[in-house]
């Protein structure tokens, strides 16, 4: 028989996912993770995995309630882990105050964890519901999730565009294409990826910061250069003169294809083994296109901004197609306005 969920199932759970949601800056590589413990039909406690290496959901939950659940039932957006890490069994938490049930959106997808969670509550008599706003789960933390399946991060490319598709002028100026509201949202959208990452042409034409410059938001992403052809050598360039890390990737510290050039995937790889979940790729046509070709990117987000700029000004990708029947297809799963430009949100398909 299929699991059924009450209407308060479904608001509570999605109480859980919107306090999850608030560790975006915080958990690095662990996923986020809320809980709301419900008794009598009341909501007696809410806490959201705040900080890497610190309290999980469930525990700053209990916290609030000395740890006495006798009888309640929580909702969790992720397995309770059963396993002691870097923080006690969420599970045995569980268990030890007292629960009656556990209705969890999705299964842990770490090996560590999955399904042993929910096995461990059910031994001791926790009742236990699974795949409750499972869809709204896995959105939330898709980036962990696609690094404990493949060992890769989430790679979403962001493109600011005119609307016929041009990045920059042939001059190389690209300052200012999109409104001062879409630079912001640029912005936001770096402090949610551990990691930004770019090519060397980026570096040396533009000498960008590739920082977060957001008041009341601390988010400091890795930078990730790719330097195919070791190019980097200005240590005077500013990705070298401020606090955020930087990481050069080159052929001294990356695998080699047999065509001479770097491994992405293999770079992907160094990236998810530093436990990034979320990369965000800010590049060139070329690096753009490529990643593209080798299909490495997961997700765009394209500003279009109001104007042209012309048949002599650079292309938002470098990709060679023949013709139609090679055509890429893209699955828009998002458009609004951004000040004066359009937000596209888009997948492969």
């Amino acid at each position: 028989m299929p699991v059924t969920f009450s209407i308060n199932d479904t608001q509570n759970m999605a109480i859980a996912l919107k306090l999850a949601s608030q560790g975006i800056y915080g958990v690095k590589s662990n996923p986020m993770v809320g809980c709301v413990i419900v008794k009598h039909a009341k909501i007696i406690a809410k806490g959201y995995h705040q900080t890497f290496g610190k309290a999980h959901g469930e525990i700053n939950a209990l916290q609030q309630i000395h740890h006495q659940a006798q009888g309640a039932t929580f909702y969790v957006t992720l397995e309770p882990c059963s396993h002691q890490g870097k923080t006690p069994s969420c599970a045995q938490a569980i268990i030890d105050s007292g629960a009656k049930k556990v209705i969890i959106a999705m299964l842990d997808p770490n090996p560590m964890v999955n399904g042993k969670g929910v096995i461990m509550l059910e031994n001791a008599g926790v009742e236990v519901k699974t795949g409750l706003l499972k869809n709204d789960a896995l959105v939330l933390n898709q980036g962990f999730i696609k690094r404990m399946k493949t060992n890769q991060p989430f790679v979403r490319c962001k493109i600011a565009m005119s609307l016929d598709g041009k990045t920059s002028m042939n001059s190389g100026e690209s300052k200012w294409i999109t409104s001062e509201a879409a630079r912001l949202d640029v912005h936001k959208l770096r402090a949610n990826h551990q990691a930004i990452m770019t090519g060397s042409g980026t570096i040396i034409n533009d000498n960008p910061l590739m920082t977060v410059r957001l008041d009341n938001v601390n988010s400091t992403p890795l930078r990730v250069v790719i330097d195919s052809k070791n190019q980097i050598t200005n240590t005077s360039l500013n990705i070298f003169n401020t606090d955020a890390p930087t990481l050069i990737l080159n052929s001294t510290n990356t695998k080699i294809l047999t065509s001479g050039k770097l491994d992405l995937g293999d770079i992907l790889t160094q990236l998810g083994n530093q436990g990034i979940n979320n990369v965000l790729l800010e590049a060139g046509p070329k690096l753009i296109g490529i990643m593209i070709k080798h299909n490495l990117i997961d997700e765009f987000i394209i500003y279009m901004a109001p104007i042209l700029m012309g048949s002599d000004a650079n292309s938002m990708l470098n990709l060679v197609i023949k013709n139609m029947a090679h055509k890429i297809k893209l699955n828009i799963i998002d458009v609004r306005m951004v000040g004066d430009d359009i937000k596209i949100t888009a997948t492969l398909k």
